[in-house]
């Protein structure tokens, strides 16, 4: 869960489709199909079906719903990321997040409450006499 980064921004497989830059200030709800990146200030509803990358200078206040989120920025709101959310040396998260698969590079910050549902589409065990994988924080 914890990891040492090295602050550079992700590569993602898919190109930019929408890009809001520094001096950019939003207001409302904004959705998006593929790689969205936030640099700039936006205060409201991010809906899409695709990636939420939030730039160093980003604040963002509000509600989020995506698959993805990469946070270098800050976030001031709820956060729900159905595959997976980091967060960044620079990021910082203030509010509740729900994932199933949540990564905090060293540096980062969360302060809220997490829940973590399991990714769309895998089942969860159910069989009580099924043995449990424990793993602690040190393997």
């Amino acid at each position: 869960m914890f990891t040492k980064g090295n602050g550079k921004l992700p590569s993602p497989s898919e190109e930019i489709s929408a890009f809001l830059g520094k001096e950019t200030v939003f207001e409302g709800k904004m959705t998006f199909q593929g790689v969205f990146r936030l640099d700039g200030k936006f205060e409201g509803e991010i809906f899409d079906s695709g990636s939420l990358v939030i730039g160093e200078t980003a604040l963002v206040k509000g509600k989020i719903e995506v698959k993805t989120v990469v946070v270098h920025g800050v976030i001031e709101g709820d956060v729900h990321a159905g595959v997976r959310a980091e967060i960044h040396p620079t990021g910082k998260i203030h509010g509740n997040l729900v994932t199933p698969i949540l990564l905090i590079n060293e540096g980062g910050v969360f302060e809220g409450n997490c829940k973590m549902d399991r990714v769309a589409g895998q089942k969860e065990n159910t069989d009580p006499q099924s043995p449990r994988e424990e793993r602690s924080l040190s393997d």
